[in-house]
């Protein structure tokens, strides 16, 4: 089922909780979720040919300017997730990731996320590179 529901993003990832995430209550402590976005945001980044780690050694900066979580239901230890991902253009400088995690198990949702971005160039103002447009 989480299958058919990853159909609907660009790009998906399924990842394990680890036991060092969770917090005292033993769930995933609520800042760990926004590694998990960021990790998948990379990946996807990676997949289609934009290396983050290359545009900042260019002088291209792609940083968040916004990030709006809305938790669901908690994950704890040892759980398996999925991270589903799509990116839209928001504005002519503004990009954003909406990202939703589901637990593998029973497909519940987890989070919903939209993480809003812009490209800094190297005078520290908003410019999105041709190859970041293109997937638009």
């Amino acid at each position: 089922m989480v299958a058919n529901m990853m159909q609907e993003y660009r790009f998906s990832m399924e990842m394990n909780v680890r036991d060092y995430e969770c917090d005292i209550q033993g769930i995933v402590n609520n800042s760990v979720y926004q590694n998990y976005l960021e990790h998948v945001r990379h990946e996807y980044l990676k997949q289609v040919g934009i290396d983050f780690a290359e545009y900042a050694r260019n002088g291209i900066n792609l940083v968040v300017i916004r990030a709006e979580l809305d938790y669901k239901l908690p994950l704890t230890s040892g759980d398996r997730f999925v991270v589903g991902l799509n990116m839209l253009r928001e504005s002519k400088a503004r990009f954003a990731f909406y990202q939703d995690i589901f637990r593998v198990a029973d497909n519940k949702p987890v989070l919903k996320a939209k993480i809003i971005g812009t490209a800094l160039n190297g005078r520290g103002r908003p410019s999105i590179p041709a190859e970041l447009d293109a997937l638009f």
